[in-house]
Parts: C-alpha cells; structure tokens; sequence
C-alpha cells in the first residue's frame, strides 16, 4: 500500500460505518485546491479489511500510476461483507461531501468512477440527493444497471455530467445489455456519453482503463462551471 495512502472510517449521521482508504499526493498541502476521485470496488473486495479494495482499480495504480504526477486525492470507501453498495447510497453521498468539505479539494473537479458493483453504485449515488450536480466527470466500468432507481431517473440526474462508460463485449458476469440501457437513457436525456466497448474482454474491463493514462486526462479536462 502507498505510504501515503491510509485507513480511516467516517460514521454518518444515521451511525452507518464506512471504512476507506484516502490518498494524498505529495504536493496536498491546506492551500491546495486538488481534483477529487472517488472509488467505488467491486463486489470482490466486501469485507472489513480494506487492504482487500487495493486489489483493483484507484486504490491499486496510486502505487504506480500512468501518470506522473498523479495530481488527484482519492477515496475509496470498502462495502461491509454480504452487502451492497445500494444499501449505503446515502452514506456514500454523505462521506463524499465530508471529503469535499474536510480536505483541499476543488469542489468544481470532483469525479466518480467505479467497477462491476461500484460501476452500478455510480449511477445510484449520482441520482442520490443530487449528487449528481457536485460531479464533474463519471466514468462506470462494467456496471449493472441502476439497483435504486429507473435508468431514466438516473439518466436526468447525469443529463450535464460528462459520463465515460466501458465494458467488455464479452463479458459473462455483467452483460454489456447493462450498459447498453444506460447509453439509451442518456442519450435520450441529452447527456454528454462516451460508450466504449472492449471487444472480446470479459469482466474485467478495469485494468485496462485505469491503466491508460488518457482516463486521468479526460478527468482533469472537465469542471463544474463556477
């Protein structure tokens, strides 16, 4: 694990308990006004040992990332076992927003992105008192669709947000039809979607996107309009 990511956990105000890993960069400082990336894992990394979340995705790359520097704070919150992230949607939401009030983000740079589980977490948290309207980039990754809400519903949370959707054509967990739903719904609300498709990859669409420094570039290329 980066030495300069660590372990804390944050209680709501209804007492749910959420662990997470944070990442500062080397540069964070209290006048900093850094870009925010949220992590949402997988179904795979549940539990109460959050060295199982650096398996994959942010909490992972941060160690070595595709680019240099990696300019962004990181959070990554840890599902409880034999739960869903549906059932922690407002937790979620709350423990973002104290990460946006408590450390030195730029509340106008603040993206989310996720996988498999987390993929479809994304899209509930957006339509989650208007989460949706704090972020400026979402990027899902092999996602089911939405668990609390109807794709249209979360489609017009998202209708301003730029959304970079990916998943494996091949894929024997997540259909790609998950997505597809997803694509409809927002293109039909009118929101910025980029839908790229792995041919051949199955579940794991992940590595190779967070892989690819080109994701980080289009985060840092969007902001919310001040």
């Amino acid at each position: 694990m980066s030495t300069m990511q660590t372990e804390h956990h944050y209680t709501d105000s209804n007492g749910t308990l959420l662990g997470y890993l944070q990442y500062l960069p080397a540069e964070a400082s209290d006048d900093s006004a850094l870009p925010l990336l949220l992590f949402l894992h997988g179904a795979g990394q549940r539990g109460e040992a959050l060295e199982l979340i650096t398996e994959h995705g942010i909490p992972k790359i941060v160690a070595a990332p595709p680019i240099d520097p990696f300019p962004f704070i990181a959070i990554s919150p840890q599902c409880p076992s034999n739960r869903w992230w549906s059932h922690y949607s407002a937790a979620l939401v709350a423990l973002f927003r104290h990460a946006v009030d408590s450390l030195p983000v730029d509340p106008q740079r603040v993206y989310l992105t996720g996988i498999s589980m987390g993929g479809q977490a994304c899209w509930d948290v957006a339509a989650t008192d208007r989460f949706g309207d704090q972020l400026a980039a979402l990027a899902p990754i092999s996602p089911l669709r939405p668990g609390l809400h109807e794709p249209e519903v979360v489609a017009d949370a998202l209708a301003d947000v730029p959304i970079w959707l990916f998943h494996g054509d091949a894929d024997p967990i997540v259909p790609i039809e998950e997505s597809q739903v997803m694509v409809r719904a927002l293109r039909a609300a009118g929101a910025d979607i980029q839908f790229t498709v792995y041919p051949g990859v199955e579940h794991d669409a992940w590595t190779q996107t967070y892989d690819n420094p080109h994701l980080y570039e289009w985060f840092l290329a969007h902001s919310r309009a001040r």
